[in-house]
Parts: structure tokens; sequence; C-alpha cells
């Protein structure tokens, strides 16, 4: 069996100085999606960040992680200013990835291609800002909610694009609500929470 691309063993993770997850393990190999769930605060967003090397750890390891994983979080990630394949030029330059026809393409952006970000609505941003993952050339997917602002037929454009990614070898680690179609592994947040004081700020904005 080939070595996982992501590995945390014993990882603990805190946002704001206060310890959210402790003792999270888990393997993502090679064609796999695993999906986080558990309650609003459960840490998933903070999870993720630390996989994408946003934040440290308290403690543990990540195993595979550097430089390996491209992130998409509740941001988009792009330059208002610029035009929709400017940004992802721009962003293949940052990651020495390949060229942006197949992300265009994949996220149905062939059509906006010499607009400005900045007059795109809600949805084609967000296309625009998944569209990033294709242009890194990284095995690993961390996906944040990755849907929001997506419309029916925009959620099926990414999930084939997960789809795709995962069999061509790649893995995605993601919270969702929403049924993507993918076989995919579950890995619940909740045995992993940290003690948490009374009174402490609980907000899934934040954690």
């Amino acid at each position: 069996m080939s070595e996982p691309l992501l590995q945390a063993r014993g990882l603990s993770c805190a946002r704001g100085g206060m310890a959210v997850l402790q003792g999270v393990n888990f393997d993502l190999a090679a064609g796999e999606a695993l999906v986080l769930r558990g309650p609003n605060g459960a840490g998933k967003t903070t999870l993720l960040r630390c996989v994408a090397g946003l934040q440290p750890p308290l403690a543990g390891q990540l195993i595979g992680a550097d430089d390996q994983v491209a992130y998409a979080g509740h941001s988009d990630g792009i330059k208002p200013t610029l035009t929709v394949t400017e940004n992802l030029e721009f962003w293949a330059g940052v990651y020495g990835g390949a060229g942006i026809d197949a992300a265009l393409r994949g996220f149905d952006l062939m059509g906006l291609c010499d607009r400005p970000a900045q007059s795109l609505s809600a949805g084609q941003k967000r296309r625009l800002g998944l569209a990033r993952l294709l242009v890194t050339n990284r095995p690993v997917w961390a996906l944040d909610e990755p849907t929001v602002s997506l419309d029916v037929a925009s959620v099926g454009l990414f999930a084939q694009a997960v789809t795709d990614h995962l069999s061509n070898g790649g893995a995605a680690l993601l919270a969702t609500h929403i049924d993507l179609g993918l076989d995919a592994r579950v890995l619940e947040l909740s045995p992993f929470r940290a003690t948490r004081h009374e009174g402490a700020f609980d907000d899934e904005a934040f954690l």
C-alpha cells in the first residue's frame, strides 16, 4: 500500500489562543475524500486552517502537508481589479502550476475571461476562487464549505472537479453540508473537542 498523502497524528489545534481540538488522527490516501462533520464550533475550520499551514498546531504532527495542500476557505481569494484570466494566471505563477485553460473550462468561466473580478456575481466569484485549485498542482485539497454561493449547476461543476482530482491521484479534506455524490469517508470531530471553559466564545465562523 502506498504512503498516505496526508497524516494527522495526535493533532491539537487552537483558535484565538483557545484549544479547540485535541488528539485528532487520520490518514488521507491518494484518491480519497474525507468529510469533516460536527456541530457549529466543532473545529472544522480550525482543523482545515491548520492542515493548510495557516496556523501551527498546538501539539501533534501533520505528515505530508508541506507544499502539498491547496486551501479554499470562506474567502474567495481573488484580486478584484484583475480579470478572471489575470487572477488565474497570478495563482498559477504563485504555485508554479499548469496553464489555466482547464480551470476556465472546468468552472464555466470561458465567457468571463476578460471581466474584472469585482464585476462578477457572488456565485461567479466563488467559481473563480475554486478554479484556483486546478492551477496549483497540489495533491491535497482542503476545502471549507466550498459550495457557499453556488447554484445547483455550479455545485455540479465543483463536484466533478473534485471527482476528477481524486481520479487523478489527488485527495480532498472538506467540510460541507452538501452531498456532492462522492464516495467519501467521514471524520466526526465531536470526540476530539477540547474541554472548553464555561462562557468561552463559540462561533463556527472563527472555529
